[in-house]
């Protein structure tokens, strides 16, 4: 599996770079997510582009993220095409996972969470 991560001072982001989030990969993708966490990142954006698919496996793994970092900071989906936008509506995971158009956005929502949260400013 593609996932590059980089880290900034309130939160770090990553790019799936793979067309398929699937059962061949999600098991991969829930490992990077909890190994973040770990790691001690509280916030994580996620950019999703190239993501052209994604199936119940896919769907699984993003809730794993959501789960891992939804407590602590935020767990924010952006550059969603369309086809998985379809599939997380349809799920009904757009009412439990923030997912927005713009990295801008996402950073804002990161900002958001923190300040809903008490944090003043996300790790």
């Amino acid at each position: 599996m593609e996932f590059a991560v980089d880290k900034y001072e309130n939160y770090s982001m990553a790019k799936i770079n793979q067309e398929k989030v699937d059962s061949t990969m999600a098991p991969e993708l829930k490992s990077e997510f909890m190994k973040l966490a770990q790691d001690g990142v509280k916030s994580l954006i996620v950019n999703m582009e190239t993501v052209k698919y994604v199936d119940s496996s896919g769907l699984s793994a993003l809730l794993v993220g959501n789960r891992s970092f939804g407590e602590s900071g935020a767990f924010v989906l952006y550059n969603v095409t369309d086809h998985v936008m379809k599939l997380i509506s349809i799920s009904q995971l757009d009412k439990v996972m923030t997912v927005v158009k713009s990295q801008e956005e996402a950073a804002d929502a990161v900002l958001l969470s923190a300040i809903q949260k008490g944090q003043g400013a996300a790790e």
